[in-house]
């Protein structure tokens, strides 16, 4: 991300998770923004591939419903054809 894209906020957090930042950031080399930035980019990437998922269920639940509905259907076209 460039610094065009980027905002400056304010953020309140208990001494505990501003403590586990910090030390996770350092461990990784980063800023404090950047491991707390990285963080809300992989939680969000997860919420996405729930919505997908879900999304997949669906369409997969609705072309089996469509499957078997369309059974009889498919079978008398295929006799009535021969």
């Amino acid at each position: 991300m460039s610094m065009a894209t980027m905002q400056k906020i304010t953020v309140s957090l208990p001494k505990d998770l501003l403590a586990f930042a910090d030390i996770k950031a350092f461990e990784q080399g980063v800023s404090r923004s950047k491991f707390i930035t990285d963080l809300l980019a992989t939680f969000k990437m997860s919420q996405e591939d729930v919505i997908a998922a879900e999304g997949y269920q669906f369409y997969a639940q609705e072309s089996e419903e469509f499957a078997i509905a369309s059974q009889q259907a498919t079978l008398e076209g295929w006799e009535h054809g021969r």
